[in-house]
């Protein structure tokens, strides 16, 4: 299905595709949807080091839509920066940019898809309605570190 749009199961008219084209400045006009912190050139740098992505297309072309898929090169994939237009959020357009990514992370050989995200805010979204395990895990603010760390 690379770069060949497939209709969703809502019949909303919205496509999706696994590593189909996406210029940066969609991806800056679809952050800036939502009032998110925009990059210039932030997608141009991630899209190469990404196993695939999934962008959902309104019937006009308009990306609606998006998460990516980062990797090991192995068994383990990673779910990030899932991001939807403020103006079609609460449709189920994440929900399904994540099930199409999961089936192409599982058709790529990995053995287990991971996400972090803010709980409880976001638990409901990726534990309830996207199927995830809640597991522990931990991170670091690496800019927070002191210099010397």
């Amino acid at each position: 299905m690379s770069g060949v749009g497939q209709p969703g199961p809502m019949g909303d008219g919205i496509t999706y595709t696994w590593r189909g084209p996406i210029t940066d400045a969609e991806m800056v006009d679809l952050v800036l949807s939502f009032d998110g912190n925009a990059e210039v050139g932030w997608w141009d740098r991630i899209r190469p080091r990404s196993l695939g992505w999934v962008a959902a297309r309104a019937a006009d072309g308009l990306l609606v839509g998006f998460v990516n898929v980062a990797w090991d090169g192995g068994d383990h994939a990673f779910l990030i920066d899932t991001k939807t237009r403020r103006a079609a959020q609460h449709r189920g357009i994440a929900t399904e940019v994540v099930r199409v990514a999961t089936r192409h992370a599982r058709a790529a050989g990995c053995e287990w898809l991971h996400v972090d995200f803010q709980a409880p805010a976001l638990a409901a979204f990726y534990v309830d309605a996207c199927g995830f395990t809640p597991t522990n895990g931990a991170t670091i603010h690496l800019p927070s570190l002191p210099s010397e760390a």
